[in-house]
Order: structure tokens, then C-alpha cells, then sequence
């Protein structure tokens, strides 16, 4: 234990530039009393201890504002600095050299079981603010930038940053010029959307307009046309009553017709009869 008190503080002293002497690391450094009270509540852990283990790694919390699960699995030499709010999960794995800044979180990303937290790799940088979330691999000397949320696997040597991170340089060679102060406002860019979306719903509305209008006027027209072909129906319906009475009237004629047709020949019969009657001698009076 001597040995690893030794190993921590001359870690501190190498990469914080603030730690004077080892008397101030030994009192001052949450960071340092974070990580030896890992290495007993990790060891009582191991020998089935857990409520123990949980009850020293909650005490620490408490006094160092650094949560680490005495299940996580940390390396040699790893160098916490500030450390507020930094939480390691249970599964979480940290190889040797890494450092890791405050505000870093290597968590999960739900309520999966089994392997949900991030592996670091040795020599592993994590800049303050960073979330580092689900069962992913972080490769050898790679670099997170300060407040990147990384949900994809980082290669060795590579540096990544943004939201979602994504790798800016690789093997100590820029592959994509990001730069922090030539980010776009992300309210900028969500009102020229908001008006995009409105300019092209203003161009459709206007389009509907019109052939509204259009539809408008073509229906009038088949109104009229059918208004006039209603008149035309009624002056039909007119001339037929006037036709069906004309017929009745012509019906009504004919039968009268034939009543005095059938009179005439009567009369015909009779006379016939008359002129014959006249025709025949007279006879003798005796």
C-alpha cells in the first residue's frame, strides 16, 4: 500500500503543474484520495465484501465528490485531476497511464446487464465534461476532447470530440477541421430550418391557392351549364304537355270522325234502301 501511495503521488506531481510538494497531494488531491480508497473498496470487492466495499466507495463520494464502483477494474497510475462529478460505472475497465479530467462519466447507456461500460485502453486521455457511454473500446493514446459524448468505438491514437464525437485526427494527423470556434449556433440553424420549412409551405399554399381558384371557376361554369340545361329541360318537359295534348286532342277528333263516318254510311244504307223501294211498279187496284 506504501508503494502504491508513493506510485500516486509521484503520478500527481508529473501531470499537475499546481502540485508543489507531496504534503500538499497527500491532504489536497480528492483525485488521489479517490483512487487508494478504490484500490481497498476494489480488494474488499474481490474477497466478496461487497456491502463493505459499497459503504467505503460511497464515504468517498461523499468526501470527494468522485463515484467509482468498487467493481470497476482500474489500472496503475491512473491520474484523476479536479475530479467533481466524475462517476465510473461497475464494468467500466481503465488500463495504465490514463487521466481523466472532472465532469467525465463512463456509464451505460440503459438497464442492460452484463459488459454496458466503456473499456479504456492504456494512456488514455478524457477531457473534462466527456460521456463516455456503453460497452465501447477507447484504443491506446487515444484523445477525448472536453464535453464529447462518444457512443461509437475510438481507434488507437486517434483524438475525437463533438456531439456525437467523431474522430478529428488520427495517427497524430488531422482528418476533419473541427474547430470550436467556427461552430454553428445551433438556434441559427434551427430557425433557417424553421423557415425553410415555412417558405416551402408558402410556395404550396399559394399553388393550392391557384388551383383553387381554377376549380372555382370550372365549377361555376359546369353550374351555369347545368342551370341551362335545366331551362332547357323544363322548356322540353313544356313542349311534351303541349304535344300530349295536341295528341289527345287529334285522338278525341278521330273518334268523332268515325261516329260520323258510321252515320254517313247509314244514311247511305237508307237511302239505298229508299231509292229502291221507289224503284219497284205499282200495282193494279183491283
Amino acid at each position: 500500500m506504501l508503494g502504491e501511495i508513493r506510485e500516486q503521488i509521484r503520478v500527481v506531481k508529473e501531470r499537475d503543474p499546481a502540485a508543489r510538494n507531496w504534503l500538499e497531494i497527500l491532504l489536497c488531491y480528492p483525485g488521489f484520495h479517490a483512487v487508494l480508497t478504490h484500490r481497498i473498496a476494489r480488494w474488499l470487492w474481490n474477497h466478496r465484501f461487497c456491502t463493505l466495499a459499497r459503504v467505503i466507495s460511497q464515504l468517498s463520494r461523499h468526501f470527494t465528490k468522485i463515484e467509482i464502483h468498487p467493481a470497476a477494474e482500474i489500472g496503475k497510475r491512473l491520474f484523476i485531476d479536479h475530479g467533481c462529478g466524475l462517476v465510473i460505472g461497475e464494468t467500466a475497465e481503465i488500463g495504465d497511464d490514463c487521466t481523466l479530467f472532472h465532469g467525465v462519466t463512463l456509464g451505460g447507456t440503459g438497464k442492460e446487464t452484463g459488459k454496458r461500460h466503456p473499456t479504456l485502453h492504456n494512456n488514455v486521455t478524457i477531457c473534462a465534461g466527456a460521456q463516455i457511454l456503453g460497452s465501447i473500446t477507447i484504443g491506446d493514446n487515444s484523445v477525448v476532447g472536453a464535453g464529447a459524448v462518444v457512443l461509437d468505438p475510438v481507434p488507437p491514437n486517434c483524438t475525437v470530440v463533438g456531439v456525437k464525437a467523431r474522430v478529428v485526427r488520427r495517427e497524430g494527423k488531422r482528418v476533419y477541421d473541427f474547430r470550436h470556434d467556427n461552430l454553428p449556433d445551433p438556434d441559427e440553424v434551427a430557425m433557417e430550418c424553421i423557415l425553410e420549412v415555412v417558405r416551402s409551405l408558402t410556395v404550396r399554399a399559394r399553388k393550392l391557392d391557384a388551383e383553387n381558384k381554377n376549380l372555382r371557376a370550372e365549377l361555376d361554369g359546369i353550374t351555369a351549364a347545368n342551370e341551362r340545361v335545366q331551362q332547357q329541360v323544363k322548356q322540353l318537359d313544356a313542349e311534351l304537355a303541349l304535344s300530349r295534348k295536341s295528341i289527345d286532342r287529334l285522338a278525341s277528333t278521330d273518334g268523332r270522325t268515325r261516329e260520323l263516318q258510321e252515320q254517313l254510311q247509314d244514311l247511305q244504307h237508307g237511302l239505298a234502301a229508299l231509292e229502291a223501294a221507289q224503284s219497284e211498279p205499282t200495282s193494279p187496284i183491283a
